[in-house]
């Protein structure tokens, strides 16, 4: 392996030859110069690694030295070295993008720390990562197998999203074993709820918090203290999507974090309706039928959420008064940040923002998407990048700024589905979705799916009484025998919803002030 190469630029350059040998004795490779010139003359003839410089040189001074640095290459870390602790040389330095910033005298240690932080980080930061989730692969392992209530099963994601997020970033190679453990959590998770769904629906009071109780519980209380709210739902945001955006929000704002799980199936026509009437489907088909469509209706299945929204305050006896904004491109976002003092007035304030569903589709559709997602760690980087440049960052802090409390949730997230699952059903008396299916004549194995015959015990409306639900587990997907091959090869690694999966169901809700 090629020794890393150091470039030290300091007028007194033999005082600090114990400090070379130091390095030297550590494997590295220095090249000493005593002037600013000198230095740049070496830098545009040889390869450096890292350099380090002497603020404070005759001639060239280290500033003016450094400058033309980053004009040849400005990729290269540059560590400054000086004797001053004047602020004004820190801060120019440090406008010049310097790596490090170092007061004299230095000692052998602090410089190997530097060339450590800037040449190895990753390195070091991958190994101790590996050693880390290797003490922790038993740990989750077992708490997936004592897992015995929805807290349990909280814990147990946000620690594999954790490992995620952190074995992608280091490139681990142990990620192929975390998925493996995501996929066995999967299994679990599936079979816990597949046990528990019916008596959650039947007492609300004994289930997690679910999507028709949202409002009532956490939004409805900030709004009777007299709250401003300012409400925004993202549609399909994961709870990793949002640890990936979060950093975006620190700076400006006090952030509370909870979460709570969406229905079934974990699509807009069910979870997102449900949320927004305080109603399961079923009831809501019942009690404003002309607000309900069905499964087999053409008209948009997410149509009726501000009178939906209504009808739940109207119930709860609230007066609040509120706008409701859908907004489907970031030109509405920047039209409705604009105008937004139009809006002072109400007490609550509500965007649906569809791009990550949106985005969701296209990459099944679009195969440079596909590309550039082709991951939960590209997704969720592609979700950061849309966050940071879109309308929703400037209209979130607009909202803040008028003194809204902004609270962000979505309605169900998304999974990369794998395993396709064979059904057998007449297409035009089934639904699309290949996550879950809804029809009175269909054939599966029950042992793959969790099925339901009395769709009124799961809150589900029914056309009829032969009515059936079935829901794919895990990243299983439902396909037909007729054109499997190509069916499959369209849908697998694609990101879907309306299942049960730990990332469908868990999601977040969070609460923002402005610091």
């Amino acid at each position: 392996m090629r020794k890393k190469r150091i470039l030290w630029a300091d007028d007194e350059i033999d005082i600090l030859r114990p400090h070379i040998l130091f390095l030297e004795e550590k494997g590295y490779e220095v090249t000493p110069v005593n002037s600013g010139q000198d230095a740049i003359d070496a830098f545009r003839s040889e390869s450096f690694d890292i350099v380090f410089l002497d603020e404070n040189m005759p001639g060239l001074t280290g500033i003016e030295t450094l400058t033309i640095m980053k004009e040849i290459n400005p990729d290269i870390p540059v560590i400054m070295i000086t004797k001053s602790e004047d602020e004004g040389i820190m801060t120019h330095a440090i406008g010049k993008k310097i790596a490090d910033y170092l007061i004299k005298p230095v000692n052998p240690n602090q410089i190997l720390l530097s060339v450590k932080k800037n040449l190895h980080k990753d390195d070091i930061v991958s190994e101790v990562t590996l050693e880390s989730y290797r003490d922790e692969y038993v740990k989750i392992g077992m708490q997936i197998s004592d897992a015995r209530t929805h807290t349990d099963w909280v814990d147990i994601y946000k620690k594999l999203i954790y490992w995620d997020m952190e074995l992608s970033s280091a490139q681990s190679p142990l990620l192929d074993l975390l998925h493996m453990q995501e996929q066995e959590a999967n299994k679990v998770f599936s079979k816990y709820v597949r046990f528990n769904y019916e008596s959650w629906i039947q007492d609300a009071d004994n289930a997690p918090l679910l999507s028709p109780r949202l409002l009532s519980r956490k939004l409805f209380p900030l709004l009777d203290k007299g709250e401003k709210v300012f409400f925004v739902l993202i549609d399909n945001l994961r709870l990793d999507q949002w640890w990936e955006v979060k950093s975006l929000f620190t700076n400006d704002f006090n952030i509370s974090e909870d979460t709570y799980f969406g229905i079934l199936p974990t699509t807009t026509q069910y979870a997102r309706n449900a949320l927004f009437s305080g109603l399961m489907p079923a009831q809501i088909a019942r009690m404003y039928p002309e607000l309900w469509i069905d499964e087999d209706d053409d008209e948009g299945k997410n149509m009726n959420e501000e009178a939906l929204l209504q009808s739940q305050i109207e119930r709860w006896r609230k007066s609040y008064s509120f706008s409701y904004h859908k907004l489907l491109t970031s030109a509405a976002g920047e039209k409705l940040a604009q105008n937004l003092h139009q809006y002072n007035d109400k007490q609550l304030n509500v965007a649906v923002i569809n791009f990550i569903d949106i985005l969701s589709h296209a990459r099944t559709d679009s195969k440079m998407i596909r590309e550039l997602a082709s991951d939960e760690a590209a997704y969720r980087s592609l979700t950061r990048s849309w966050i940071k440049h879109s309308s929703t960052m400037d209209l979130i802090k607009k909202a803040a700024e008028a003194g809204y409390k902004i609270v962000l949730t979505t309605d169900h997230g998304t999974i990369r589905v794998k395993n396709p699952l064979k059904v057998v059903a007449e297409k035009d008396q089934v639904n699309s979705n290949i996550r879950y299916k809804v029809s009175k004549n269909i054939g599966y194995d029950r042992k793959e799916v969790y099925d339901s015959t009395s769709p009124e015990k799961i809150g589900l409306p029914a056309a009829n009484i032969s009515t059936k639900y079935i829901f794919a587990c895990g990243e299983d997907f439902f396909a037909y025998p007729n054109n499997y091959n190509h069916f499959v090869s369209y849908y697998t690694n694609t990101f879907q919803h309306g299942g049960i999966s730990l990332e469908e169901m868990i999601v977040p809700f969070i609460t923002m002030t402005l610091k």
